[in-house]
């Protein structure tokens, strides 16, 4: 009586697992650069380390700067090889909900740092409520914060040249607009705070993404500064950072239907590291491949001119 039900329980996990390895493994990079000598910054979340678990090991002699999207539950001064392996990681507090916090890492990070030769715009959320000045957590976050982090390191990368800016978007952008009128009467990507509002804001995040690393790439054109944003291949934005609802809903689907860290990592290791993509400045890739470039350069700039002036001291 219970073979049937067993065999059909064991044919099912076969063709799920056939499944996984044929559609759910990406691309992997396939750099082999050195990195000696060269530093980077990797915005994350400190306790996940989604994707940086991945660039640890790769960037064996690479050194890293870690910053957090919020305060961090270990002391600044926590030894970070005893955390992640490797002991050139120098972890430096960065809370990208404020902008002062912001403008003091990047400070902090010029006054010690030499050279900058990779900044990986990696963190993001789906968290409802405001930044410390006022603006829609998600906008707040996953665009503002980075923008101004990018903007106050330009002349570090540009000196270092060449050098990248790497931007971890979603294909979720592909859902998004960018009201300017609601960015400029209320801070918000969208009103409201419903979980389907924040699904939309998260959605419109990842478009100014997309839109910044554009006219980042037509700003510095000839400056030996590349940027590329991604689809990192696993949503683990979403997931982790998620009311109660959503991860109720997403935790299975990410589980089943979505790459592992590591397969999700290689996007952004591929921008990141491969030669010969310099070309490619300011295009969207997946799975190791790049796309089409943004169509809508007047959205971009308009973005990044708003931008100014919203992260602009008072």
């Amino acid at each position: 009586m219970l073979m049937g039900p067993l065999l059909l329980g064991l044919l099912s996990a076969g063709a799920y697992f056939l499944f996984h390895a044929t559609f759910l493994k990406l691309p992997r990079c396939k750099s082999t650069a050195k990195l000696h000598g060269k530093t980077a910054i990797v915005t994350d979340d400190f306790k996940e380390q989604i994707s940086f678990r991945t660039a640890t090991s790769r960037f064996s002699r690479l050194k890293y700067v870690l910053s957090e999207v919020r305060a961090c539950s270990l002391p600044f001064s926590s030894p970070c090889d005893q955390v992640t392996g490797n002991s050139q990681v120098v972890f430096m507090q960065l809370d990208l909900a404020s902008l002062k916090s912001v403008r003091s890492f990047a400070e902090d990070f010029l006054r010690s740092e030499s050279r900058l030769d990779l900044l990986i715009n990696n963190a993001g959320l789906v968290n409802g409520g405001k930044t410390e000045d006022g603006f829609g957590m998600i906008f707040g976050v996953n665009h503002l914060g980075h923008f101004l982090l990018t903007v106050l390191l330009l002349d570090r990368l540009k000196a270092s040249a060449p050098s990248r800016v790497v931007t971890v978007a979603s294909e979720a952008h592909e859902l998004g607009k960018v009201d300017f009128d609601c960015l400029t009467n209320y801070r918000q990507l969208v009103l409201g705070g419903s979980e389907y509002q924040l699904f939309r804001k998260y959605c419109h995040s990842k478009l100014c993404n997309v839109l910044f690393t554009y006219e980042l790439a037509e700003r510095l054109r000839g400056s030996g500064v590349t940027c590329y944003s991604l689809h990192p291949g696993q949503e683990t934005d979403i997931s982790r950072r998620a009311g109660f609802w959503w991860r109720l809903i997403l935790t299975p689907v990410t589980f089943l239907f979505f790459a592992d860290a590591e397969s999700g990592a290689q996007t952004t290791l591929h921008c990141a590291l491969e030669p010969g993509i310099e070309h490619l400045s300011g295009h969207y890739f997946s799975q190791c491949a790049p796309l089409a470039r943004p169509r809508d350069a007047a959205a971009a700039r308009k973005l990044w001119e708003l931008s100014e002036r919203l992260s602009a001291e008072p």
